[in-house]
């Protein structure tokens, strides 16, 4: 039951083209189920494959009920246990699905279930539950594209994907419960079977709400397009474009040039590929990634760029259009089309998206020109963000993300017991790190969340992503009183706390770091701008979005 972002099965990404739901008479069926929208579509396959799909995804959480959507998904399928039958469920930003594939009674039986466990989620399993999202979590690992979402989006929206589940610390079974009833219901969902026919047996009584829009988009990029350093051997471009068939042959060429250039021709890369994937309605996140060793990491980016400035230019080959084309045609030579695609009409269909034929996509896919890729590689290039290892990219005329708050707060001064140059800052509009490279700083009315330990440790986490640790143990004069502070500031909402920590776990200055005076009586405020940068050069790497 690990999230995943795309069902396993064709989806039509990146289609551009609103006919209704009537062109697809004939091609796909549709009826409603006790209030649920349910598409359906032969296949050969003796067995069915059923999805219940509901729009509700971590985009839609805030980070302090991050994972809250996944808890319900996992609480909804607790009932099945040991069953032999092929069954999974799919947390992803914007949607949930429970997916099944058995026989007729497996699948009625299956379906039957999900919906009678959201109606009355077992709670006494809540915190069993938490605990084991929290180790999927720690075993699933981060990659290099992760940090992509938070640097765009922030810590909120789409960018709390980039976000541990903080939730499974936290949540109230009435949070769970009121989460289930609001956006697990018969108006928030699509249920698509690869059937002839609706079986006979299907009781998806869900209680009755109403059709939640994808999350509006936040920004924390001032300018684009902009790069941020990223790990070693590692080259990561994000865009987001207007959904399209044009941005769906833009990203096929696009990993083509990628694949010859870095691969091919310059040996840099073992992997060089691209990708094009719905972010909601309206827009997708076009997605390019190549690999390379340390030597050979600045030439990969050098030859990223090259091929992106090659295709802005309009220097594309017909050849390379046919290819690209030819290869999403062929998605569409499949038997059983109609079910293989019924994963991708649901999804629209519940984000408000256009539904094309298949005859209709040919006809758009057929029409695109290579005019109409330069577009997309300008509109993907103005907008994009570039994460690369090694030196920056202003060269390329890339702005650097911003790495540092543009400003501070005034307050108690709390001097680094490590760093000379590092100061804590806490004051009555929120706290600040200053340190020799930039300063950070989280506002009170602008904390995504605040986590706490018995302790005293802090950390708050800003909307914008910027995160700020107030670790007693690490500055002067960091008091109950200073401490206490924080928790009345913060809005209670805000607020996660975690259980206590092991001895070892809590900070401790470095070894050899000398004693420093005590910080400055409690009364005096900081007054003027505040002297030096961010995050602890200990934290400074990590300080900017985790």
């Amino acid at each position: 039951m690990t999230a995943q972002e795309h069902p396993t099965v064709p989806t039509a990404n990146c289609l551009a083209a609103p006919d209704g739901f009537d062109a697809l008479d004939g091609f796909v069926r549709r009826t409603t189920i006790h209030g649920i929208p349910t598409l359906f579509a032969p296949s050969s396959d003796r067995q069915i494959t059923a999805g219940l799909t509901f729009r509700v995804g971590h985009a839609d959480e805030t980070l302090p009920t991050r994972g809250i959507t996944h808890l319900v998904e996992h609480l909804a399928l607790h009932h099945l246990g040991l069953s032999d039958l092929h069954y999974n469920g799919a947390t992803a930003s914007t949607y949930t699905l429970f997916h099944v594939t058995g026989d007729e009674d497996e699948v009625v039986t299956y379906l039957n279930g999900v919906c009678a466990a959201l109606h009355d989620l077992p709670m006494g399993r809540m915190e069993t539950e938490k605990e084991i999202l929290r180790t999927e979590a720690g075993g699933r690992g981060k990659g290099p594209l992760s940090r992509m979402p938070l640097w765009r989006y922030g810590a909120q929206g789409y960018g709390l994907g980039s976000q541990d589940e903080l939730g499974t610390w936290s949540l109230t079974a009435d949070q769970v419960r009121d989460w289930a009833e609001t956006r697990f219901t018969r108006d928030n969902a699509v249920l698509f079977l690869t059937a002839d026919r609706v079986p006979d047996g299907l009781d998806l009584t869900l209680p009755a709400g109403r059709r939640f829009p994808t999350p509006p988009a936040t920004s924390t990029l001032p300018v684009t397009p902009a790069w941020l350093h990223g790990e070693d051997g590692h080259v990561v471009f994000t865009s987001v474009v207007r959904r399209s068939t044009a941005a769906s042959v833009f990203a096929e060429v696009l990993g083509r040039a990628l694949f010859q250039d870095l691969r091919q021709k310059g040996g840099y890369s073992y992997s060089a590929e691209a990708d094009c994937s719905p972010r909601d309605a309206d827009f997708a996140t076009v997605t390019a990634y190549a690999d390379a060793l340390p030597q050979k990491q600045d030439a990969a980016v050098g030859g990223f760029v090259d091929a992106f400035a090659r295709l802005r230019a309009g220097r594309i080959e017909r050849s390379e259009l046919d290819s690209a084309r030819g290869k999403l045609l062929k998605r569409y030579d499949v038997p059983d089309l109609g079910a293989a695609l019924l994963p991708s009409y649901a999804l629209s269909l519940l984000t408000g998206h256009r539904i094309l034929t298949p005859d209709r996509y040919r006809e758009e896919l057929r029409a695109v020109t290579v005019e109409d890729l330069r577009e997309v590689a300008r509109e993907a290039w103005d907008g994009g963000l570039l994460q690369v290892p090694g030196a920056g990219a202003d060269w390329a005329g890339l702005t650097q993300a911003p790495h540092f708050s543009p400003s501070g707060v005034s307050g108690t001064l709390h001097p680094s017991l490590e760093d000379d140059d590092v100061t804590l800052i806490i004051g009555a509009a929120g706290v600040t790190l200053s340190t020799p490279a930039g300063l950070v700083t989280v506002r009170y009315d602008n904390c995504a969340a605040m986590t706490t330990r018995p302790d005293g440790g802090r950390c708050l986490i800003g909307l914008d992503g910027f995160q700020v640790s107030v670790e007693p143990t690490l500055f002067g004069d960091v008091t109950d009183e200073r401490i206490a502070v924080l928790d009345k500031s913060v809005p209670p909402a805000a607020i996660v706390p975690l259980p206590a920590r092991p001895a070892a776990d809590v900070p401790q200055p470095r070894e050899g770091a000398g004693p420093r005076p005590p910080a400055a009586p409690r009364n005096r405020k900081k007054t003027g701008a505040v002297r030096g940068e961010s995050l602890m050069t200990r934290l400074l790497r990590t300080g900017r979005r985790k």
